[in-house]
């Protein structure tokens, strides 16, 4: 797998998430960035639903994914299950602020540590 060590954020909506498995895990649908910590938060990750309707946003750790410049596709190593049981949000109730623990709530949920607990071990 290639990687890519730049890509501007609106460039990345729509592109597909799979698993290592190949198993459609949605799409992108933007990024959040955390402003006062200057990093990406979180991408979006639309799932479910039929043809954009009904569909959830998840949350998604930036570096649970990885870039695929093969088929323009990110992957996400988890199983579809974990995605289904996510904590996740309506697409018009984006959450308007970086809250510490629901923000770690969700990193735990994908195993990661969150961004400013990792920056404070360095």
């Amino acid at each position: 797998m290639q990687t890519r060590s730049i890509i501007r954020g609106k460039d990345i909506e729509d592109y597909s998430v799979r698993n290592p498995q190949g198993e459609d895990l949605g799409t992108i649908k933007d990024v959040v960035i955390d402003t006062g910590e200057g990093c990406i938060a979180y991408a979006a990750l639309s799932f479910g639903g039929l043809m954009g309707l009904g569909d959830k946003l998840f949350a998604v750790p930036w570096e649970a994914l990885q870039y695929n410049a093969t088929d323009d596709t990110f992957v996400l190593d988890v199983p579809k299950e974990r995605l289904e049981n996510a904590p996740g949000f309506d697409k018009d109730n984006w959450p308007t602020t970086a809250e510490r623990t629901w923000l770690t709530g969700m990193y735990s949920h994908y195993g990661y540590t969150p961004y400013w607990e990792r920056r404070m071990e360095q």
